[in-house]
């Protein structure tokens, strides 16, 4: 029994450790974490409370991910700052960018409206992250379960409308993208949406 907890806890500290090295934590104290599991463990008081544990978290990953993804934010503004003097393309007060390639006449969705698009992502160089379109189904989601830049510019659509959106980091995942994806902390996006239908 022994040998199988022992191999089964040495699974554990693999999954945690690949949890963490996804997350940008691999270069976390490992003293300190092991203390803080051991105070968990043991049900003595922590030195610190569950919340201020994860500001702790969000504070080092913050100051991390501005140290090692700054080139990408720097890359982002410069596109978006020349892209903004480009004809056809507006600016909006929040720095979300658009260009409408195809106007529409139906409705217009608000901020709680169920809608139906198809969409293709890329990065600033062109690289395609996620595209609705090459799946060949498009997405049905809530206006406000997105990201804030998808959320203002769909707003401004009506159905049958095709916009591209330039969206800053800011207005889409920030410091915070999916883990282990191609969009890493900071980029700017491109999207071609069409709004399909207001549901």
């Amino acid at each position: 029994m022994s040998i199988i907890r022992d191999e089964a806890s040495y699974g554990v500290g693999m999954s945690i450790g690949q949890s963490l090295a996804d997350q940008n934590l691999d270069e976390i104290n490992l003293e300190e974490f092991l203390k803080g599991i051991e105070a968990v463990f043991s049900g003595s008081t922590p030195k610190i409370t569950p919340q201020e544990a994860n500001q702790k978290i969000q504070q080092y990953l913050t100051a991390i991910n501005e140290t090692k993804y700054e080139q990408y934010l720097k890359d982002g503004e410069a596109f978006l700052y020349e892209n903004e003097k480009k004809e056809g393309v507006t600016t909006t007060s929040s720095g979300l960018q658009y260009e409408v390639i195809e106007e529409g006449n139906g409705k217009k969705p608000g901020p709680t409206s169920q809608v139906t698009v198809h969409y293709h992502g890329t990065l600033i160089n062109g690289e395609v992250f996620d595209s609705s379109i090459s799946r060949g189904a498009p997405a049905t989601f809530g206006v406000n379960q997105v990201i804030r830049g998808w959320t203002e510019a769909l707003q401004l659509m009506n159905e049958g409308a095709k916009y591209r959106l330039y969206i800053p980091q800011e207005l889409a995942y920030g410091a915070n993208p999916h883990p282990g994806g191609p969009i890493k902390p900071y980029m700017a996006l491109i999207f071609d949406v069409e709004l399909i239908s207001v549901n």
